[in-house]
């Protein structure tokens, strides 16, 4: 999708009213309008990327220096009981928006939100998976 037509560009073109709480140069950071919990926040580059492959490095610090900063900001205000960051990468992955964002969760200690499961390699599959990752590098 073209910046013209990207949702969360026409949220910080305020061509789309949000609940911004925080703004600098290169981000933009927004209430997510269907919240896991109180106090969700989506943070966004300013410049049009579609996702961790595409962004710039200057964007991409950016990006998570501002969630560094809100992370305690929103952990505190809301009185939460710690915070989930979370990023979704193309559609397989859970990107429905396509345009980079890395979610803010406040969590609560009744919320009844679970992790996602867990398994251990098989045999000879962390080694497998490992010798992938090195010859890609």
């Amino acid at each position: 999708m073209s910046e013209s037509g990207c949702l969360f560009c026409k949220i910080v073109r305020a061509e789309i009213p949000s609940f911004k709480v925080y703004e600098d140069d290169r981000t933009f950071a927004f209430l997510d309008i269907r919240p896991v919990n109180e106090g969700h926040t989506l943070v966004v580059p300013k410049t049009h990327t579609l996702n961790i492959f595409d962004v710039s490095p200057e964007d991409w610090s950016a990006v998570t220096e501002t969630v560094r900063k809100l992370s305690g900001t929103i952990e505190q205000a809301l009185s939460a009981s710690g915070i989930n960051l979370m990023m979704n990468n193309r559609e397989h992955a859970g990107q429905i928006v396509d345009h980079l964002h890395v979610h803010i969760i406040p969590r609560f200690t009744s919320d009844g939100l679970m992790h996602w499961p867990q398994h251990s390699y098989p045999a000879g599959e962390g080694e497998a998976a490992q010798k992938k990752i090195l010859a890609a590098l």
